[in-house]
């Protein structure tokens, strides 16, 4: 049985993700982004999973959620399935806060970062981005470049971590939209397994998934100068750092 925290688990993906492990016997903590919003997840409650909340656009309420996270003690996977499509909150949500969390949080064995399809769009340019989301510096496919390298230099730098970025396809969620054209019942399915693979079996680390099989990312994902930079601009808007080797 692994203990496993799902971002952004009061709807959508994330909360498919946390019912599929719970339904597996596995230890789930909840994520909601107000108190309010754990009514949607009751069900899970009842049935034993743990809950933390924080509103993961604002940087106060994302270093609440990091104390509340260890002071369940250490997880085995972490899902960082939380995002929003756009608005001021878009680099916050989708980058900032995966981030902080990975770099302040005690390390757990496996890491899985949620991207999309849409980061082969994405422009590996830094210049300007204004990470606080005061202004919209940056697109949706942007920001899943972003966090699908973060994803890769996690791996390189962290040996003794497994980390993945999973591209869940376009499904009908509330944020995907009814009009999205993939199977919403494999939506959530890569990620669950790949919290849960354990070693020997484990898949390969620093790989961009999709639908339980390798795929290949967007070449800047794997440039070790743009993950350096990225991480460099992180840690001067943040103040976390992710160095190399254990924590």
């Amino acid at each position: 049985m692994s203990r496993i925290l799902v971002t952004g688990s009061s709807d959508g993906l994330g909360r498919a993700a946390a019912k599929a492990l719970l339904d597996d016997g596995h230890s789930v903590v909840v994520h909601a982004r107000t108190s309010e919003r754990l009514a949607a997840v009751q069900d899970l409650l009842d049935r034993g999973a743990e809950a933390v909340v924080g509103d993961l656009a604002r940087p106060d309420e994302v270093r609440r959620l990091v104390q509340q996270a260890n002071a369940l003690g250490r997880f085995d996977a972490v899902v960082h399935n939380a995002g929003v499509i756009g608005g001021p909150s878009l680099l916050p949500v989708n980058v900032v806060a995966p981030f902080v969390l990975t770099a302040e949080m005690e390390q757990p064995d496996r890491l899985i970062y949620l991207s999309s399809s849409m980061h082969h769009s994405g422009r590996a340019d830094l210049a300007g981005v204004d990470w606080s989301g005061g202004q919209e510096s940056r697109s949706y496919s942007d920001s899943k470049l972003f966090v699908t390298a973060l994803a890769a230099a996690v791996a390189r730098l962290w040996p003794d971590v497994s980390a993945y970025a999973v591209d869940p396809g376009w499904v009908p969620t509330r944020m995907g939209g009814p009009g999205a054209s993939d199977d919403l019942r494999l939506g959530h399915v890569t990620q669950a397994w790949l919290a849960t693979s354990g070693n020997p079996e484990a898949p390969p680390s620093g790989q961009y998934w999709h639908h339980q099989k390798t795929q290949t990312p967007h070449q800047a994902a794997r440039d070790e100068r743009f993950q350096a930079a990225l991480l460099t601009s992180l840690a001067d808007h943040t103040g976390s750092t992710i160095h190399g080797g254990p924590k």
